[in-house]
């Protein structure tokens, strides 16, 4: 017993020495992303159409399914404005665009469910866009609310208006509401369809009371809830043709040399030019090892100062000259971000 817990005591002591020896650091960068859907550069007016409204002759079906998951008679075509409204607003702050505008309908679908409306032929996004003067259409295809009912009853205990406690029923209502849309854009500019695009949102309201309409009445605010998330719906699609920034992490060196532990001091406190400055030492010395993690170091620096081509050369020179290997694979990601930057740089341009 004695043994097993000497040796258990072994292994919390050595573990964080060598965490503490690891010869790398962690920090992280932000970096800026390519739009996930490209438009044609020419494309700056922008039309928006509601085809998740299902035509008059098709409502028995979609009320059936209505009923069937408890959802309120306008909840599914005021969702979708929603969705659209917002996605116009959000649309109208992008700098790139001239114009963006809610056009009506095109064609109803033939049912409310959650499939995507069969796609519109050119000849008809052409006749569109040439009555609104749009270069585009941003389609919601489908919006649907399916909703699920869950019902419990709980034993709870209760004071009364002498001090004492009673047992009671509390009636607890959970109402599971699953938001399906769908987007299509038509870039009439290359005549394409630059996305096509489904997510699903689910809102979970939960309601409590002595009984089960008391419980009920707790969860009156679903419809604004599903409301408030179809207006993220939208906001958020109208994202998906910006560019956008992420956090990365990357590792460097900070083991090998008194410089190398000096800088690592200099970067923790956020002077980073001034630890290159003792890692370009470095890039002389002697030992190869040690001139290898320096060369990657630069790459570092001179990716966080936004120099790729710089920090490339350095990475390369780590891996070719010095055989580090975590250079190959740091050498992989910035090749990456420079395709991507060369990327913004054509959509900005």
């Amino acid at each position: 017993m004695i043994k097993k817990y000497i040796q258990k005591l072994s292994y919390l002591v050595v573990f964080p020495l060598l965490l503490s020896c690891s010869a790398t650091n962690i920090m992280t960068l932000s970096v800026t992303e390519p739009a996930p859907v490209l438009l044609n550069k020419k494309t700056t007016k922008i039309g928006i159409i509601n085809r998740s409204i299902p035509d008059k002759k098709y409502e028995v079906v979609d009320a059936l399914d209505k009923i069937l998951t408890a959802e309120g008679k306008e909840l599914d075509k005021k969702g979708s404005i929603s969705s659209i409204e917002s996605l116009k607003a959000e649309l109208a702050k992008n700098n790139k665009l001239n114009t963006v505008i809610i056009l009506d309908s095109v064609t109803y679908k033939k049912y409310g469910i959650d499939q995507f409306s069969e796609e519109l032929p050119w000849v008809k996004i052409q006749e569109i866009c040439s009555k609104n003067n749009v270069d585009a259409i941003f389609e919601l295809s489908f919006y649907d609310t399916d909703s699920k009912i869950l019902y419990k009853s709980n034993t709870v205990e209760s004071v009364n208006a002498f001090g004492l406690k009673i047992p009671i029923i509390e009636h607890e209502v959970t109402v599971n509401t699953l938001i399906k849309s769908g987007w299509r854009i038509y870039d009439n500019n290359d005549q394409f369809i630059s996305d096509v695009y489904a997510d699903s949102k689910t809102v979970t309201l939960v309601g409590r009371g002595i009984n089960p309409i008391k419980a009920f009445e707790t969860i009156k605010t679903r419809k604004d809830a599903v409301l408030n998330v179809s207006r993220d719906i939208g906001r958020n699609y109208a994202l998906q043709i910006l560019p956008y920034k992420i956090r990365v992490s990357r590792d460097y060196y900070v083991k090998g040399t008194s410089n190398f532990e000096i800088a690592k001091r200099r970067a923790q406190a956020g002077q980073w030019d001034s630890a290159a400055e003792l890692w370009e030492i470095e890039t002389k010395n002697t030992d190869g090892k040690i001139a290898g993690r320096a060369c990657y170091n630069m790459g570092i620096i001179n990716e966080i100062n936004g120099n790729l081509d710089s920090a490339i050369e350095w990475t390369t020179k780590s891996y070719t000259d010095y055989g580090d290997k975590n250079a190959l694979r740091y050498l992989n990601i910035l090749k990456n971000r420079k395709a991507k930057n060369e990327q913004l740089e054509r959509e900005t341009n």
